[in-house]
């Protein structure tokens, strides 16, 4: 009863957070056959009944409090099953990516992330964070890395304010790449100076991801994968 409660909780604030995505195109709608007759799922809903999150598009507050909201719940609903989580975005605010980030590494599942069409700034970070062995991408996406960037405006103390948060947030991204790709920070720093633009093999190359993908791995292959990080993480 709770999970379903749970189920539609996330339901309700998937459909508020898409609510201004219908107005560009129109959201499909999943029938399913019950012992009660039919259901209706939006497919955003339906895929999360199969642990599947996705983040698709820029990535705002609103976005980042459906995600964070989709990983708690199925934190909740079972602490062992895999989380699968597909981007395609071009980046967006770093507070709102971290707060993702963030719950990647608090929630106790294993997460399996996956890069379809690109996952640039922010979404590169959410994409090399997920479980060691299970970060992926397929044949044909991007995957661009650079510095963070914005604006300031007002008197010149409230500017100087601003310029030292963002080069504090420089350093916690820069530091946040190298824990997950593995390359020493003078390699981190020189290449996110600049955007830098990857294919799925440079991106594997450089550590952001694991794999490159036509086809979803066999269950064996994801199993023997899990095995592998769930021994690594008792050695550790």
């Amino acid at each position: 009863m709770a999970a379903r409660q749970g189920l539609r909780v996330i339901s309700r604030l998937s459909r508020g957070i898409h609510t201004s995505c219908r107005r560009q195109f129109l959201i499909p709608m999943v029938i399913e056959q019950t012992g009660r007759g039919e259901r209706a799922y939006d497919i955003f809903s339906r895929l999360l009944k199969e642990r599947i999150v996705c983040v698709m598009g820029p990535i705002t507050d609103e976005i980042s409090s459906l995600v964070v909201a989709q990983l708690l719940f199925l934190q909740s609903e079972n602490g062992r099953t895999p989380v699968h989580m597909y981007i395609n975005s071009p980046g967006g605010s770093v507070t709102a990516g971290l707060a993702i980030y963030d719950t990647m590494q608090y929630i106790q599942p294993p997460i399996s992330t996956w890069c379809m069409g690109q996952a640039c700034s922010m979404g590169s970070l959410l994409l090399t964070a997920g479980t060691p062995g299970l970060r992926h991408a397929l044949p044909h996406a991007r995957v661009m890395v650079h510095q963070p960037h914005g604006g300031a405006r007002g008197q010149a103390t409230d500017i100087a304010i601003q310029a030292e948060e963002i080069l504090k947030l420089k350093r916690l991204l820069n530091l946040i790449y190298v824990k997950h790709t593995g390359q020493p920070l003078d390699v981190i720093e020189k290449e996110l100076e600049r955007d830098k633009f990857m294919s799925p093999e440079e991106a594997k190359d450089f550590g952001l991801i694991d794999r490159v993908l036509s086809h979803p791995p066999s269950m064996g292959q994801t199993r023997q994968l899990m095995t592998k990080q769930i021994v690594r993480a008792v050695l550790n």
